[in-house]
């Protein structure tokens, strides 16, 4: 097949127990457009390049930006950063696929992958700057979260408008509406994560029929955000039915603000709290719940902008934003309080501000370097069941260079000679069973197939 392994494996040391760049510039679209559903439009190595406003049913990419590649924000220019692999735990490490083999360290496993070709379908277009695509598990609707400012939702048809909050969303750069998440008790409420008067909000509602109720909306967490940039965004119930916010370090650059290894602020850090609470419950394990040598709220520290996390079979899947050299992606167990993930003092694999120990450090399972992208997209575990060769594969992208890869056990495989490279990719996202989409800068979601 013309599936390969990714060109360089790193094989590091990696967690105990069980087992960055910056967004580019947003367009804001000047017109109201309405996005489309597409019919079956499947691409192999196309970059979207048009524009539009509202989401149909279609056959053409449009507009959206994320979180990850260079930019300059805040007042500082920050390069993104991106590409290199590796892979987890011990001495272990990887190898490929039909096509080409690659190894790291002193052991060296070679891997194959069922016969599958892969593909990129595009299913919807015509968004401003789509950031994400949910839905609750086992509905067969679609939640298109669009960073301007709005939630669309697909059912059967063309998106139609879910939630607006436009006009109470900062919006630009890196900022705007960044995170949704339905309560995994209750599908009929849901939470966003936005940046509202240029702060870090997280927010819940209630829906009525098949739209949200902004009359419910409550407010539960806000956090001051000190720059344009390194927001973070992303919000996801965990496997303890807990909601886990995901902050960056607070913007600017080499860790401007100093808030990386600090465990009594809210930014550079995982949060984990209880919704059902008035706003909110910090769960009494929490590392610092007492609040007396860190924030209640904090579950880990050393994350610079992560940009996307995942939960599957008991782990936390973690993909960090670089600052100008190395991209990661970090797995540690869902279950285990008080993590350091090292920004600043390491970014990726690397030592960034030493002195560098990596003794108590969480190190990445997979790296890469700037050479290979700028600005990694996290992205989801495959437990689908369109594609079975790939379950239990973890599938990332490059913001930079739109590369699609996955990772298993140890070995990195790069799919893109088949899929084609997606410009501009800035987020994954899942559908009510499992299947895996894509969002694209360009304003296009697209459907991962075999093809």
């Amino acid at each position: 097949m013309r599936r390969r392994l990714a060109s360089t494996v790193v094989v590091l040391a990696l967690i105990a127990a069980a087992c960055g760049g910056d967004t580019a510039p947003v367009t804001v679209p000047t017109t109201d457009v309405t996005p489309s559903t597409l019919a079956t439009t499947t691409t192999t190595a196309e970059t979207p390049t048009t524009t539009a406003d509202e989401p149909t049913t279609t056959t053409s990419p449009a507009s959206t930006t994320t979180d990850g590649t260079s930019t300059t924000t805040g007042g500082s220019t920050t390069t993104s950063e991106a590409s290199t692999t590796t892979s987890e735990a011990s001495t272990t490490t990887t190898t490929t696929t039909s096509a080409t083999t690659t190894t790291a360290a002193t052991t060296t496993t070679t891997t194959t992958v069922p016969e599958t070709v892969l593909t990129w379908t595009e299913v919807a277009e015509g968004f401003g700057q789509p950031v994400f695509v949910t839905a609750p598990p086992g509905d067969s609707r679609l939640f298109v979260v669009d960073q301007p400012g709005r939630i669309w939702v697909i059912d059967g048809g063309d998106p139609e408008v879910f939630l607006d909050v436009r006009s109470i969303t900062t919006y630009g750069g890196e900022r705007g509406l960044l995170g949704m998440a339905f309560h995994p008790d209750d599908p009929n409420t849901f939470y966003i994560n936005h940046v509202s008067a240029g702060d870090t909000v997280v927010a819940e509602y209630r829906v009525s029929g098949n739209v949200a109720d902004t009359g419910s909306r409550r407010v539960l967490l806000t956090v001051d955000q000190p720059a344009t940039n390194h927001n973070g965004g992303m919000i996801a119930f965990g496997p303890d039915g807990y909601l886990w916010i995901g902050m960056g370090d607070g913007g600017g650059s080499n860790d401007k603000f100093g808030q990386g290894q600090r465990a009594d602020t809210l930014l550079g850090s995982m949060l984990r709290i209880d919704v059902d609470g008035d706003p909110y419950v910090v769960p009494s394990n929490n590392p610092y719940s007492d609040g007396v040598d860190g924030a209640p709220e904090v579950w880990a520290i050393g994350l610079r902008n992560p940009w996307r996390f995942a939960f599957d079979n008991g782990l936390v899947y973690i993909a960090d934003v670089g600052q100008g050299a190395v991209e990661e992606v970090s797995i540690a167990p869902a279950s285990a309080a008080g993590l350091n993930y090292g920004w600043p003092i390491y970014e990726g694999d690397r030592c960034f501000d030493g002195p560098c120990d990596t003794e108590g450090t969480v190190m990445p399972a997979v790296s890469y370097p700037h050479s290979e992208g700028c600005s990694i997209t996290g992205g989801y575990v495959y437990r689908g069941s369109a594609l079975p060769g790939l379950v239990g594969h973890y599938f990332y992208s490059d913001y930079c260079t739109g590369f699609l890869r996955s990772y298993k056990s140890g070995s990195t495989f790069d799919w893109t000679d088949e899929t084609g490279s997606i410009g501009a990719p800035t987020s994954f996202g899942l559908d009510g069973f499992g299947e895996l989409y894509l969002t694209s800068k360009a304003g296009s979601v697209y459907l991962l197939t075999e093809g």
